[in-house]
């Protein structure tokens, strides 16, 4: 059987088995902490977790909250704040004081909505290169010198997104960049819910398998940091975690029955909150050969692997996003734009609405 078939798709470092952290592994640093109901969680991977982990030596940054989702203004405010905070935080790092020039990348095709993120974020930018040279301002107004381009897919201009880049790079200057991009979980429980910031640069194509060339430091000649929101996850992904919360499912289900407070109420039943599943739901290997016979007794990796045996020779391992992915990429949209014209701008502020002002 042909491992690499079977590799889970996922452009996440927080969702890479290699990457979470046990007593075994060195050179990978996992920190996870919550501010204001957003799970953010620190991955820091050096040259020996790099080999170990096969993912770039760096620092991975993931905002994680279920409120994106629900069109909640006042969640978008504190996100837009916290992620601001933390690029801040990763331009420091990489060097990159309050005169340097950047410039934004938006990634992907403005025709496919859950590929759009990265032209619809540059639409909203605070663009000021050409009143820079202009003259009309400078970095004592409290903007700092940015410019912005989408280049499109290869698909649609037939060139190498890495080898447009490499001219912008080359004639423009920038001190650093800053690429945009919609990326592809593992787990349909981060679709539309969580925010990856990198120092690695990016991998446009990789999450879905169509992988163009890598566009990072050692490409560009300047530190490149990446932004992305898983908008797809894969059919295997789908299918496998509706398993999991079938056992969990089952188990909540078999618990609550056992308890005798619960005789008269159907078990599962929910009154004003959703329904919420969680590890200690999932019953034991022998309640889950039970009900689901030999599936209920394999490992995750076993399980996914025989879903996608089953799916890929059919044509049915589709790439799925959730229906309201429309509303959601213009919402994310603006949360990543205005965090970036925070952080890249002292004039620019942010009020108690969660938007910026000027």
């Amino acid at each position: 059987m042909d491992e690499q078939r079977f590799q889970p798709r996922s452009d996440l470092a927080v969702e890479d088995e290699n990457v979470l952290p046990n007593q075994d592994k060195t050179g990978i640093d996992v920190q996870e902490r919550e501010v204001d109901d957003i799970t953010i969680v620190h991955v820091d991977i050096d040259e020996q977790g790099a080999e170990y982990s096969g993912r770039l030596p760096g620092k991975y940054l993931t905002l994680e909250t279920l409120g994106i989702r629900e069109k909640d203004t006042n969640m978008q405010a504190r996100l837009i704040r916290i992620l601001s905070e933390e690029l801040i935080s990763f331009l420091q790092a990489s060097g990159v004081d309050e005169n340097s020039s950047g410039l934004v990348i938006g990634l992907g095709n403005r025709d496919v909505t859950p590929d759009a993120l990265g032209p619809k974020a540059v639409e909203q930018l605070v663009v000021t290169r050409h009143l820079f040279e202009l003259g009309r301002i400078q970095n004592e107004d409290g903007y700092r010198d940015i410019s912005a381009i989408s280049p499109g897919v290869m698909g649609v201009t037939g060139i190498e997104t890495s080898e447009i880049l490499h001219g912008i790079v080359e004639k423009t200057n920038p001190d650093f960049v800053i690429a945009i991009d919609a990326l592809a979980a593992r787990s349909i429980e981060r679709v539309n819910a969580t925010i990856q910031i990198s120092d690695t640069g990016i991998h446009p194509g990789s999450g879905v398998q169509n992988a163009r060339k890598q566009l990072n430091e050692k490409e560009l000649g300047v530190p490149v940091i990446a932004i992305g929101i898983p908008t797809v996850v894969d059919a295997v992904s789908i299918t496998s975690d509706t398993i999991d919360f079938l056992f969990k499912h089952f188990g909540r289900e078999v618990k609550d029955r056992k308890k005798p407070a619960n005789a008269l109420t159907p078990a599962g039943m929910t009154f004003g909150e959703r329904k919420k599943l969680n590890e200690e739901d999932l019953p034991d290997e022998q309640d889950r050969q039970k009900y689901f016979g030999i599936v209920g007794t394999l490992e995750d990796e076993d399980k996914r692997k025989l879903i996608q045996e089953v799916l890929s020779p059919l044509g049915h391992n589709l790439m799925v996003t959730p229906k309201e992915v429309d509303t959601f990429m213009e919402d994310m949209a603006n949360v990543i734009a205005e965090a970036l014209n925070i952080t890249f701008h002292k004039a620019v502020t942010i009020d108690s609405s969660g938007h910026y002002t000027r």
